[in-house]
């Protein structure tokens, strides 16, 4: 008996030591097939059927899509579209949010514009956004213009948006006439508060009113793909804007091979303010994409006069650093009675390249811009701003080369170089040839001093003026911009400051006549022109 029960406290013995092994070899084994397990996880896509859309074009499948972001924003996992899919997106009254990789493929996307009630009029469908999240700075009370370093650390590399509300810039002019925005600026910073060279502060801040940093992810997120159908609103024709689009809002993302069409516009409706809107994030690119001009509706302005409402399918404002790359216009970029596809506002570093737009647009100022490779339409190039501007390998087909735009003091504070470009004055319509147009009287506060381009350099550009108007002398280096200020008599309340310098260089003008510098010399007087072969 004692041998036998040795011999059974023995085996429990074994038994035990035999368990405890397992356990250790198992626990082992998960170490090592847990981050397999992880990656497989990371690497599931999410389809939106799998949260209940449809796809039939009938169904209403938002909250579904929204249900299926949601998750994926939450395991961290891809999200695809069903393939031949077309979802239906109605009243929505909610967004759904992006912030991971996304392939539309061929799936078709019908926004129901024509009964969204007033209150998601404003509501974009998709914003893509950052799991980072902003916070106030308030640490720095003042900035001032061009100051290289702030006296902070940063979890991240940010942009950084601040805001002076007690004063007032770009005090508009015109039948949309306003009494000014506050001043705004918005650049990038390293983690130890370095201003990125690229994007320098503009203004004094003495009295910041709010200033905020965004984290900028360190790496890229892609959507790719999809068809969108936007069933026009038929709203009154008020600045009562529409959004109903893709609002970016985070750093380092690329938009590719997207398209937008647009149906159902009628004799009324409101404008919108983008389809896709990019705001206060920096190095976001859309590209092999294709996106459609909108009808052109009048309203009174606050003049009490009547003015064509900007429309827009391309919008950016405070951002920095933002690329459309090989994008096309669907409808004709020629077309007067659609207006100017993209429109921007307090940005930085924009950049076109092999693009067919209607037109660019700086509305509140851009701080360098460049378009290259490109052809624009009607509306051609508005601008006001500082910096670099530089067109190149360029075709633009509108009435002017260039507009300062005049409602807001027709300022370019900088440099602007044209180099291999074509000009065909609205598109081989009849047209005078005017190369930088822009008008200020010098009486108007626009809330800063008001300045045309220091430099401006030509340096290989064709002028196609062969349908001029009666009495046509050759094209224009400027326009007349005031055509008072024909003595020294006149007095400018506000002064503008002239052009400094005009380098030119094979230049060509199918005319064959000689350039003019403007109808109103006396204004051009002090203007230095170098011209070479």
């Amino acid at each position: 008996m004692e041998l036998k029960n040795e011999n059974l406290s023995t085996d429990k013995i074994t038994m035990k030591t035999f368990l405890k092994n397992a356990v250790v070899v198992l626990f082992f084994i998960f170490l090592t097939i847990q981050p397999v397990l992880s990656v497989q996880g990371a690497d599931k896509v999410i389809y939106y059927s799998e949260y209940g859309a449809v796809g039939d074009g009938v169904t209403d499948d938002f909250e579904a899509i929204i249900k299926a972001h949601n998750a994926a924003n939450k395991a961290g996992q891809k999200v695809k579209a069903d393939t031949g899919a077309t979802y239906y997106i109605g009243m929505a009254k909610q967004t759904a949010l992006i912030q991971t990789d996304t392939d539309w493929g061929n799936a078709k996307f019908i926004i129901d514009d024509a009964k969204v009630p007033v209150e998601s009029r404003w509501r974009h469908i998709f914003t893509v956004s950052s799991q980072l999240n902003s916070s106030p700075i308030t640490a720095v009370k003042t900035l001032k213009k061009n100051q290289k370093h702030l006296d902070l650390t940063l979890p991240n590399d940010s942009l950084i948006t601040v805001y002076d509300k007690n004063t007032l810039r770009y005090i508009r002019y015109g039948s949309n006439q306003n009494n000014g925005s506050p001043q705004t600026d918005v650049f990038v910073v390293d983690k130890s508060g370095n201003v990125a060279p690229t994007t320098p502060i503009l203004w004094d801040f003495d009295n910041i009113t709010s200033i905020t940093s965004y984290p900028i992810d360190s790496e890229t997120l892609t959507i790719r793909g999809g068809h969108f159908t936007t069933i026009a609103n038929q709203a009154e024709s008020k600045y009562t804007y529409y959004a109903r689009g893709i609002n970016i809002t985070r750093s380092n993302t690329v938009l590719d091979g997207i398209s937008h069409v647009i149906t159902g516009e009628t004799d009324n409706g409101a404008p919108y303010g983008g389809f896709i809107t990019i705001s206060k994030c920096t190095g976001v690119t859309v590209q092999n994409s294709q996106f459609s001009g909108h009808k052109i509706y009048v309203t009174v302005g606050s003049a009490n006069k009547p003015v064509s409402m900007g429309s827009y399918d391309l919008s950016v404002n405070t951002a920095t650093d933002i690329t459309f790359r090989n994008c096309k216009q669907v409808n004709d970029i020629h077309n007067t009675k659609l207006w100017g596809i993209f429109g921007s506002n307090y940005s930085k570093n924009i950049t076109f390249d092999t693009v067919e737009f209607s037109r660019f647009d700086a509305h509140m100022g851009v701080t360098n811009a460049t378009i290259k490779n490109s052809v624009l339409g009607h509306q051609g190039i508005n601008l006001i701003g500082s910096g670099l501007f530089l067109v190149e390998n360029s075709k633009v087909c509108s009435s002017n080369f260039i507009s300062l735009r005049s409602d807001y003091g027709s300022t370019f504070d900088g440099e602007i170089i044209i180099r291999n470009c074509e000009y065909i004055p609205r598109n081989g319509n009849q047209s005078d040839a005017v190369l930088l147009s822009g008008s200020n009287s010098g009486q108007h506060d626009f809330g800063y001093t008001c300045s045309m381009p220091q430099k401006i350099t030509i340096d290989g550009l064709t002028i196609n003026d062969g349908n001029p108007p009666k009495n046509y002398k050759g094209p224009k280096i400027f326009s007349d911009f005031n055509n008072s200020y024909t003595s020294e008599k006149y007095q400018e309340k506000y002064p503008y400051v002239i052009t400094k310098e005009v380098a030119i260089k094979n230049l060509t003008v199918k005319s064959g006549k000689s350039y003019i510098v403007s109808h109103n010399p006396f204004m051009f007087r002090n203007v230095r022109f170098t011209k070479k072969k």
